[in-house]
């Protein structure tokens, strides 16, 4: 209807107006397209969010951040406080998991898990620093991070499981040794917890697996603000992502609930705050609305709030060039483009 309108419009108003006018018009997919007609100007009403930019606001990225570092550092000090609590292997053995009934311990499994976290966060990275909205990003990123480590924190401490495996070697306790308990500390964080920087010998951060929280939610991410085409690349992280989770069981570095309940609860958080993102309607608050009710939502509020639309996939250089370069490159261009003859 809006383009039979232009066009009689344009027929009955072409002879008194010579001068050609802009006039925006939608098409199907919802895309912005720019017409030369004479007549009027006619307004049709677009979009706004296919359109308008999507304000960064990296300020509130850098309070997730902080927010994020807060809970890793204060999970790597539960995992130290945890470590005294862990009963010995002779007077606790392992709790029975009919996984490893089935299933051998392969002692090299965990490299692979280790190396495929590894290889999915460079990735991740990689795809961030491309992407056009990278602070709205990796806020979203490090809030979800931090939330569910925060979460860990919670269940390591209320729950201490033995060991899963009489292989595993844990560090002595230190009992009420607070500096070398802090040095503990700070060589977890410096090794980022790995088993392969020889920075992780302490034992009890079992509920839940913060391994298979790291694979699962790069993978999400990754997909997410990926193009939906690229399907052989989404099946090559959740192949990795896949393979890595299933070594930690393989390697029997975690009880099988470990791993199970770390993946629903990443899936799960990561579904809901990317549900009302994307379906604005659910931002309301309503009876009705039940996520709405999750203490995290005024969080959600405060970071979202300019965000009124889906995040689209748009990328491009991570580098930002001075202005003072590119006006020099635009000059440069124009000299070249001068005919000499």
């Amino acid at each position: 209807m809006a383009d039979k309108d232009l066009t009689n419009n344009n027929a009955s108003h072409g002879a008194h107006s010579a001068c050609p006018v802009h006039t925006a018009l939608v098409s199907g997919n919802g895309k912005c397209k720019t017409h030369v007609k004479g007549g009027d100007n006619t307004k049709i009403s677009m979009p706004e969010g296919k359109c308008k930019p999507l304000p960064l606001e990296w300020w509130k990225t850098l309070i997730a951040l902080t927010y994020a570092v807060f809970n890793l550092v204060l999970t790597t000090v539960m995992i130290t406080v945890v470590h005294e609590r862990v009963p010995s292997k002779e007077s606790s053995p392992p709790l029975p998991d009919k996984f490893f009934d089935y299933i051998d311990r392969v002692k090299w499994a965990f490299v692979v898990t280790e190396v495929n976290g590894i290889v999915l966060s460079c990735i991740w990275f990689i795809q961030w620093s491309c992407h056009k909205y990278r602070a709205i990003v990796a806020r979203r990123f490090f809030f979800l991070m931090g939330t569910l480590y925060m979460y860990r924190c919670i269940t390591m401490y209320v729950t201490t499981l033995p060991v899963p495996g009489m292989h595993m070697t844990c560090a002595p306790k230190l009992h009420d040794d607070s500096q070398a308990k802090l040095q503990r500390v700070i060589q977890l964080i410096s090794g980022g917890g790995l088993s392969l920087t020889n920075s992780h010998l302490l034992c009890g951060d079992f509920l839940y697996s913060g391994h298979t929280v790291m694979l699962t939610l790069t993978y999400l991410f990754i997909k997410e603000y990926s193009p939906r085409s690229f399907w052989w690349y989404h099946l090559l992280c959740w192949l990795t992502s896949a393979v890595g989770v299933v070594c930690i069981l393989v390697a029997h570095e975690h009880y099988t609930v470990d791993v199970v309940v770390a993946y629903f609860i990443t899936s799960r958080l990561f579904y809901w705050y990317h549900t009302m993102t994307n379906v604005q309607n659910l931002r309301v608050t309503s009876p009705n609305n039940y996520l709405t009710h999750t203490w995290w939502n005024p969080v959600f509020n405060f970071f979202e709030r300019n965000v009124q639309t889906q995040v689209p996939c748009c990328y491009g250089s991570p580098i930002t060039w001075p202005t003072c370069f590119n006006n020099r490159c635009k000059k440069y261009s124009a000299v070249q483009s001068t005919p000499e003859d």
